[in-house]
């Protein structure tokens, strides 16, 4: 065959005799050429191989092919002239008729053709067909990009899944009418690995009364709480759904249940230079305590709404990370600080000292806070200047408090009143009700009624 080598035969049929003689396995090795072709080579070369399954190697005569042929065109069934010219079946010279009607390029204009696997490459890159064919394959990709978009909301087919790709091919044999092989060819993906993927897709959804409570429960939390926290609910609800956390991770990304975190803002410290000495930074960023009223944190955090501003004072108890006491109020002054202070404070026993860590905000440095301190035998900490991750456990709070409540929300029309009703309702939530799995996915009142340290 023109098209083909001296050398690349050769290597063929050496090919076929290191398989064992099997056609099939040699063919995919090379990636070449076609089953008669090689049929060819080894009959000229008298390989010394025996087929032990199907018909003998064999070459039907051309003249023979057009006989059958004008036999089929004529209306003579292909049993019968398969049987009268010696075909192997009849579907052989219906496949000759067939062929004799779109004949095939010349043998000199074929090019060994690779094996199709499984892979990201887009089929069209490098086409050098005609204009027409061009045409059509960019009408195809432009028919499965609009199916990729529509089926998955991705950008493109590169970094689709086998799953996916069957997917877009199931749509677009509904929705175009393109045959399967093209649609395979293009995707990269061989047609038994779409019909596995296919016959897969069609079994029951084992996980449909998964994805039901999974939205249910991250939906009641406004979408703030993230996969471990739902699989926990999924757990010890009412009726209760077994299932590791793995899985609900896996069914929560399939279902599109995302935790949407805002960007910091850059630029948003707020130090304004010292004002007076500060206390020693006795924490040194170890968060832990061993008893309530140990390590106190405190800061304010501000909540932009379209009526205005509001803030808030919280006093942390690292024991278990719940609020001693709070302060909300629409400025930022010396009054939301200390009342904040003094509510934490009255709640002390007799011999409780803790230690009471801020940044170096000029609301800490007051004679009023001092005071505050000083009469109920506080020790003040302070961190270093402009060091945010000092109080990184103050700040991981906020985080996990506008993420949960504030954030992606809409607050056009609530008024500042309002906002603050709300927001002390969360803090509560958050003391009494909030599960947190370093306490046992218990709330911090819980994790203190447990230990008998709260009535």
């Amino acid at each position: 065959m023109p098209s083909y080598t001296e050398g690349q035969k050769r290597e063929a049929v050496e090919t076929v005799e290191e398989c064992g003689g099997s056609v099939t396995r040699a063919i995919r090795r090379l990636g070449y050429p076609s089953r008669q072709t090689m049929y060819q080579w080894l009959n000229q070369r008298d390989a010394s191989h025996e087929r032990r399954a199907g018909r003998p190697w064999s070459h039907y005569d051309p003249e023979l092919k057009a006989q059958a042929v004008s036999f089929v065109r004529s209306g003579m069934p292909a049993g019968d002239v398969a049987e009268m010219l010696g075909v192997s079946s009849a579907a052989v010279a219906c496949n000759w008729a067939r062929a004799a009607e779109s004949p095939r390029p010349a043998s000199a204009d074929r090019r060994p053709i690779a094996p199709m696997r499984d892979s990201e490459e887009r089929a069209h890159d490098g086409f050098g067909g005609s204009l027409e064919d061009r045409v059509r394959q960019l009408g195809l990709e432009s028919d499965i990009l609009r199916a990729v978009a529509k089926v998955l909301k991705a950008e493109g087919p590169s970094p689709m899944t086998n799953r996916e790709k069957a997917l877009v091919i199931n749509e677009l044999r509904a929705t175009t009418g393109r045959s399967l092989k093209e649609l395979a060819a293009s995707l990269r993906i061989s047609k038994s690995s779409y019909e596995y993927r296919r016959r897969a897709l069609a079994r029951p959804d084992g996980h449909a009364g998964l994805r039901v409570r999974a939205r249910e429960v991250f939906e009641g939390a406004n979408g703030s709480r993230g996969y471990r926290c739902v699989a926990h609910e999924l757990r010890s609800g009412e009726d209760p759904i077994v299932v590791s956390e793995k899985v609900v991770r896996r069914v929560m990304r399939e279902e599109g249940l995302v935790v949407v975190y805002a960007k910091k803002r850059a630029g948003d410290g707020s130090y304004k230079g010292e004002i007076s000495d500060a206390p020693e930074n006795l924490v040194r960023r170890d968060f832990h305590a061993a008893a309530p009223n140990e390590l106190w944190l405190t800061d304010i955090t501000e909540f932009g709404l379209p009526d205005g501003k509001v803030y808030l004072s919280p006093i942390l108890d690292c024991f278990d990370g719940g609020l001693a006491a709070r302060s909300i109020g629409t400025s930022p002054n010396a009054g939301l600080a200390n009342s904040s202070l003094e509510a934490a404070c009255g709640k002390l026993s007799e011999g409780q000292r803790p230690v009471t860590r801020s940044d170096r905000g000029c609301h800490y440095r007051w004679p009023g806070w001092i005071a505050i301190c000083e009469k109920n035998l506080l020790v003040r900490s302070m961190s270093k200047k402009g060091c945010s991750p000092d109080n990184s456990a103050m700040e991981g709070f906020f985080g996990r408090l506008k993420n949960e409540f504030f954030h992606h929300r809409d607050w056009s029309g609530v008024s500042i009143p309002e906002f603050c009703r709300m927001l002390d309702s969360y803090l509560r939530y958050y003391n009494e009700g909030r599960p947190k799995e370093g306490l046992g996915w218990m709330s911090p009142m819980q994790y203190r009624r447990s230990l008998e340290l709260a009535a």
